[in-house]
């Protein structure tokens, strides 16, 4: 993973190349950012960087790593020997050595992924990195680095870390071994040892905004203008989210070929307005129709919506994140609405989510919210 790779971040690049340049490395980093952020992507063309053997300097003090000396290319594919990746695996009994080409293969593929997708991707219901971990550790740390400048141990989503192997890490943290860097990863820094947190050097990685979402989307996936626009709004910030948006299928619904969650919520709303009773329960048999994830994605999607709504309700129309069709859309239907009327219906929806996540009956979910926003949009109750 080079600098170059990923997208914006540019502040924190340089402060990352700097502190190479000038010799004041930390001995130990939290690259500390939301779900879907840079933080896992940052940490590793940071490590890359460290031990290049042939740096380059490019302009505005952003440098990068060559990405072709032995270093570099061993740690496009995450062999090199001065590397230790640790991460949440299932049990005490298995470590992160023994699920390592699974892990190369995932974060390989692209480095924004979340614990989910870990999880899912081998079969775990709850990872967690047991003090076995820490034990093998501090016996790779005792040698000697085979070939970079320095030893690198990258652990991802530090905050699942057990609670004894925080106190095992605590230890090598306190009396680091010489020429040894520790990059932590997370996304929950409120959930590591505050004596944790207090040696190391917080490295503070920012969302994505919508514009460098939709140019990865562009560059890299190759999606239309229109359509990266739409799912950079949707995943808010996360581009693992916004990746597997883009997997997906555009969503449809009946005699509309290619209709998108906006369509959908705009139609629904249209309906609720008109009382249209006959219209609504079919709507919500599609619903009932459709798989969770589909469910939960158009529910989620109300939400956000509903928050533009409150927004431009109170004029703070800077913070409107949205595209041209949503935002005349907003501008129209918050006509109708007060922002009393959108607290109750972002109470509502997020009661809604909770339901379809419990396997309440979607249809008989989507009935309810349609007729108590039906009532909400005409009478104000």
């Amino acid at each position: 993973m080079q600098f170059s790779e990923i997208i914006g971040h540019n502040d924190t690049k340089r402060a990352l190349i700097r502190a190479v340049q000038t010799n004041h490395l930390a001995h130990a980093q939290l690259f500390d950012g939301p779900p879907g952020s840079a933080n896992l992507a940052l940490a590793l063309a940071f490590a890359t960087y460290v031990n290049c053997e042939d740096r380059k300097e490019g302009a505005d003090g952003l440098g990068d790593s060559c990405g072709r000396c032995a270093s570099c290319l061993k740690m496009q594919k995450l062999v090199h020997p001065d590397l230790s990746v640790i991460f949440p695996v299932a049990g005490s009994k298995v470590t992160s050595e023994t699920l390592m080409p699974d892990f190369r293969k995932f974060v390989l593929e692209h480095p924004y992924r979340v614990l989910d997708e870990w999880l899912a991707a081998v079969s775990i219901k709850q990872g967690n990195i047991p003090v076995e971990e820490a034990r093998e550790l501090v016996g790779r740390l005792s040698l000697k680095a085979y070939e970079g400048a320095y030893k690198i141990v990258l652990i991802w989503c530090a905050e699942n870390l057990h609670t004894a192997t925080a106190n095992a890490l605590l230890k090598l943290l306190e009396e680091p071994p010489a020429q040894t860097l520790f990059l932590l990863v997370t996304n929950q820094a409120d959930k590591l040892l505050i004596t944790i947190l207090s040696r190391t050097q917080r490295v503070a990685v920012q969302a994505f905004t919508d514009d460098e979402v939709a140019t990865h989307l562009r560059q890299h996936l190759n999606l239309p203008e229109k359509r990266a626009r739409q799912l950079a709004y949707l995943a808010d910030g996360n581009l693992s989210e916004a990746i597997r948006l883009s997997e997906e299928e555009p969503e449809k619904t009946e005699g509309e070929s290619g209709s998108d969650r906006h369509s959908w919520f705009a139609e629904w709303m249209r309906l609720c307005y008109r009382q249209d009773l006959i219209t609504l329960v079919k709507q919500a048999d599609l619903f009932d129709a459709m798989g969770k994830e589909k469910q939960r994605g158009l529910l989620d999607y109300s939400l956000n919506l509903c928050r533009d709504l409150f927004l431009w309700k109170h004029g703070v129309n800077e913070l409107l994140r949205l595209p041209d069709e949503e935002r005349t859309f907003v501008e129209n239907f918050g006509k109708v609405l007060t922002p009393e009327h959108l607290e109750s219906m972002v109470g509502q929806l997020n009661e809604a989510v909770f339901h379809i996540e419990r396997n309440v009956r979607a249809k008989m979910v989507m009935m309810d919210l349609s007729l108590s926003f039906s009532s909400l949009i005409r009478n104000g109750k």
